[in-house]
């Protein structure tokens, strides 16, 4: 077993480059999803909508998302992981163009919900190509790695897809986002191997019955209520995320590039870092700072009223630091709870588990917040009070996980 201090094993050649591909994927996917928080204050009045409407906008993605990964589930393990993963990205391709294309709000929701019904599987089958091509030793980094899309999402995409939309308008972020992705996915189709070890294994031959098997077991209760609760944060904070900085925190929309800018220069750099401390120091005692971390920042950024842009920064820098600190571990950690033949149904179902409640969770934000007439959003306080209480029940679950995973 790997001493907590022993150097981490290197990447091959050809790991670097599939990490890279993965990293590539869930850049798009995550700025896809992603662009809708900032875009927030844009799409409000354009389209004449309110902040529930846009909920309801953001929920349905959520929600088409987790019944696409429940669908595909029981066929998950049953294909080559890389022929799954262009198949579902091509129509989150064609979805993303539909955003782009929409001009009214009932046109968006439903572009929303195609693009929902594709991205929702993506996710769970990069999560299984990972767990499949790296040893425990290597995950977290690997998870690291692949988390720095996140970032880049902000470095590069949300400053880029603000200020286009200041250019242009809202819909020309998409169309971006669908020529980035059509490039990576030529480059994966021609370059990337296989990924069909796992057809080798002993698997139930019925879809249902393999599906089952997978909801059934008992080691997997746990990871699939963490992995549920893990997904409140970010669809209760983000989705009105632009609209509270700009319309409480009194930030000018001009400047919101520049928030997203600096705290993803410096995720860039955590998520690494957070994946190379899981891999040295282990994955719990990193999810445990990062959420006392993160609950510490919700509770004092949620209650502010207006504040200088300076300090708006460092809390979302601290408060994506303790968000990374949580994600990366986490995943790397509920890696190792499946079998090898059933990493690809268990990522569907907690993919779908995770997306319904976020779409739950988005939901719920728009219903307790309320826009007043000059803009402010009420009751933002509440939805802090909620992450909280989430995050401390799934670090019950993380320390339950971390008891019943080898470390290796």
């Amino acid at each position: 077993m790997t001493s907590p201090a022993a150097a981490p094993p290197a990447f091959t050649g050809y790991q670097k480059f599939v990490v890279g591909m993965l990293a590539f994927l869930q850049f798009t996917i995550i700025l896809d999803f992603m662009i809708m928080s900032p875009l927030s204050a844009i799409v409000l009045p354009a389209l004449a909508i309110t902040p529930q409407q846009f909920g309801i906008v953001v929920s349905a993605y959520a929600f088409a998302a987790g019944i696409s990964s429940f669908l595909a589930a029981g066929y998950a393990d049953r294909f080559d992981r890389k022929r799954m993963l262009l198949f579902f990205y091509t129509g989150f391709m064609i979805g993303t163009l539909l955003c782009g294309l929409a001009q009214t709000f009932e046109l968006l929701l439903a572009a929303r919900i195609v693009t929902g019904l594709f991205a929702g599987v993506i996710g769970s089958v990069i999560m299984a190509i990972a767990t499949d091509l790296f040893p425990m030793e290597k995950r977290g980094r690997v998870m690291g790695l692949i988390g720095t899309a996140f970032a880049a999402s902000q470095v590069l995409g949300l400053p880029a897809g603000l200020y286009i939309s200041n250019a242009w308008d809202w819909h020309a972020p998409f169309f971006v986002i669908v020529g980035i992705g059509t490039a990576v996915g030529v480059v994966i189709t021609f370059v990337m191997r296989p990924v069909d070890a796992h057809l080798t294994l002993h698997t139930e031959h019925n879809a249902f019955a393999h599906l089952w098997a997978t909801i059934t077991e008992p080691k997997h209760f746990l990871a699939f209520g963490a992995l549920t609760l893990l997904a409140t944060g970010g669809y209760m904070l983000m989705p009105l995320g632009a609209a509270f900085t700009v319309n409480n925190l009194k930030i000018d929309i001009a400047d919101l590039p520049r928030v997203y800018l600096a705290t993803g220069i410096c995720m860039i750099f955590m998520g690494p870092l957070a994946g190379r401390a899981s891999d040295k120091y282990g994955k719990f005692p990193v999810f445990l700072f990062g959420t006392i971390l993160t609950i510490a920042i919700v509770l004092i950024y949620t209650n502010l009223g207006a504040t200088p842009l300076l300090t708006v920064v460092i809390l979302n820098v601290l408060l994506f630091s303790g968000i990374f600190m949580r994600m990366v571990p986490s995943q790397a950690l509920m890696s190792g709870v499946p079998e090898p033949a059933k990493r690809g149904s268990f990522n569907a179902v907690s993919g779908c588990l995770q997306q319904i409640a976020g779409g739950v969770c988005a939901f719920l934000a728009g219903a307790i917040a309320i826009q007043a007439p000059d803009g402010h959003l009420e009751r933002y306080p509440i939805i802090g009070y909620v992450v909280t209480g989430a995050a401390f029940i799934t670090l019950f679950f993380m320390w339950r996980i971390h008891k019943q995973v080898p470390a290796k």
